[in-house]
């Protein structure tokens, strides 16, 4: 049998019931790591979890919306309680909102973008982060978007939080430059997902790489041999 390169390590994953994060968190349980599957919507993570068991892996479920920020805490408490660390977090949720001229957004969709695109990624930090320095080698991507790179007209709030998730995680990993823990960012580029068609509904899905093939770089920087700290990595098909 196969040696498992994250076997024994506790991984967190957001937005774990379909997409990037699905498979995500299916590749960290193929590899030995006991994954807590975040996502809003519980029949889909119990459609993960079977996925999970048949390739070998463990998973608990957490139904949870990223907006319930007083959630975050009990989640951090059981974690500790249950592992008394966090070895891999990706950060992976995230909402596109609407695609309009900026003074046209509801003030409602920009609030929405901001706490799912950033403010769950700071409230994770917040909370996780002494679970994370419990880890001889802990390890937090967050999931960006080339958006975030350069003004796109009608991609306000959606580039906006993506430009502020940039920072966020770069500032992380500054602070732990000394530390155990690795930070850094992913940008996937155009991919086979609900929020890709979502935004270019007339496009050839077929052209785009599946969310599998971004599995072995999310491995990567998970990897307890990962190096990179601060680094926006972007995906190369």
């Amino acid at each position: 049998m196969a040696v498992r390169k994250l076997e024994g390590r506790v991984a967190l994953v957001t937005g774990a019931s379909r997409g990037i994060g699905w498979q995500v968190a299916l590749g960290l349980a193929r590899e030995g790591a006991h994954v807590i599957a975040v996502a809003r919507t519980a029949g889909a993570l119990e459609e993960l979890d079977d996925e999970i068991k048949a390739a070998g892996g463990t998973a608990t479920l957490v139904p949870l919306d990223l907006r319930d920020f007083k959630a975050y805490g009990a989640l951090a408490k059981s974690i500790d309680e249950r592992w008394g660390k966090l070895d891999i977090l990706v950060a992976n949720a995230g909402a596109l909102g609407v695609l309009s001229p900026l003074a046209h957004l509801e003030p409602k969709t920009w609030v929405e973008v901001m706490d799912i695109n950033v403010n769950a990624s700071w409230m994770m930090i917040r909370t996780l982060d002494p679970l994370l320095q419990k880890s001889d080698a802990g390890r937090a991507i967050f999931v960006t978007s080339g958006a975030g790179d350069r003004p796109l007209a009608y991609w306000g709030a959606y580039s906006v939080s993506k430009a502020a998730l940039n920072m966020l995680g770069q500032i992380y990993a500054a602070e732990n430059e000394k530390t155990n823990l690795r930070v850094n960012l992913i940008n996937p580029g155009p991919m086979r997902t609900a929020m890709r068609a979502k935004a270019f509904p007339g496009e050839d899905t077929e052209t785009l790489p599946h969310p599998r093939d971004i599995v072995p770089l999310f491995l990567e920087l998970a990897g307890p041999a990962c190096t990179l700290n601060g680094e926006i990595v972007h995906f190369r098909r």
